[in-house]
């Protein structure tokens, strides 16, 4: 039954923070978190000198960093914790953000670009680290945890968001929006105890998807107050970022939006090649859309994902 359902979620390969047999040997969620807190700490810091290198910057040049996370936890955070390993600027303004899971990607963007409007002479920098293999848990045979031990991955992805009056490449970020759905609390999360992270997920995300995605991006499109007098249509979108989910989520929101195919196949291809990454799932498509769609200058994209609350995140962006 196991090979049965990990066939169903789309994935060809996966990375791991750690050797197998680490795994092999995990006793309880402290030696587990120490293990998160030692391999997102190295990541997170060679995707910020990653960022910085391809977009010609310094590290003195940040001065916001937003970090998330949903796989672990730690105090002082790991953003703090980067300052000393990484040295960052000692001023640099910290934002950790736990609890977003899948949207966090998205949410973190348009709370950075949030940043860079009232601060448009500044540079921040976005950091998603995500260690799914770090909360197995072997007692639970539940259908919703064998399927998640086949989708979720670990990996970690860094976006530098500019403002306006720093001259780098890129897209604009023109507007966000978030979307929260009242009384939806079980339909993906946690469930947390002394064994560690126990995966909430319903069958129903794709109904949610169906339900709620294209009315929410019509209704973001044609705000008036983000966009001026004129309005956006689907039509007017040339492509369609979205967090990876699993094939049954990519489905119900290529039919919801009524995409042509092939429209989501950057998110595709990157279920197949890493997992769902979770917070760091769409900024990996995102880094996949940039480097092999080259959009033409003027297009418009959307940039979506959803996650834990439920809720969603919708960020237009023109290139």
């Amino acid at each position: 039954m196991l090979a049965w359902l990990h066939e169903r979620v789309g994935v060809d390969g996966r990375y791991l923070a750690y050797p197998v047999e680490t795994y092999e040997n995990l006793r309880d969620f402290g030696q587990a978190n120490d293990l998160w807190i030692a391999a997102a700490l190295e990541l997170a810091q060679q995707s910020i000198c990653l960022a910085l290198s391809r977009a010609g910057l310094a590290r003195e040049d940040l001065g916001a960093l937003f970090f998330v996370s949903i796989t672990g936890i730690a105090s002082p955070s790991i953003d703090a914790r980067l300052i000393n390993c990484t040295k960052l600027s000692p001023n640099i303004r910290r934002v950790p953000i736990f609890g977003l899971g899948c949207v966090a990607g998205a949410a973190g963007i348009s709370l950075a670009a949030d940043y860079a409007r009232a601060y448009p002479e500044q540079v921040a920098i976005l950091v998603a680290v995500e260690l799914c293999s770090l909360t197995i848990q072997r007692g639970d045979l539940s259908v919703a945890n064998l399927l998640s031990s086949g989708l979720f991955s670990d990996g970690a992805a860094a976006v530098i968001i500019a403002g306006a009056e720093r001259d780098l490449p890129g897209p604009e970020i023109v507007a966000t929006r978030s979307v929260f759905y009242p009384n939806t609390e079980d339909v993906m999360g946690w469930g947390i105890s002394e064994r560690g992270f126990k995966i909430v997920l319903s069958p129903g995300v794709p109904a949610m998807v169906r339900a709620h995605l294209a009315d929410d991006a019509d209704a973001f499109l044609d705000a008036d107050a983000f966009l001026g007098d004129f309005g956006l249509t689907r039509a007017d979108i040339g492509a369609w970022i979205i967090h990876t989910g699993g094939p049954r989520v990519l489905v119900a929101t290529e039919e919801s939006l009524d995409l042509p195919d092939g429209a989501l196949n950057a998110s595709w291809e990157c279920l197949r090649e890493t997992g769902n990454l979770s917070s760091a799932s769409v900024l990996v498509v995102l880094e996949q859309f940039m480097r092999e769609q080259h959009p033409a200058a003027g297009t418009r994209s959307v940039l979506a994902a959803m996650g834990p609350g439920f809720c969603s995140e919708l960020v237009l962006l023109q290139w």
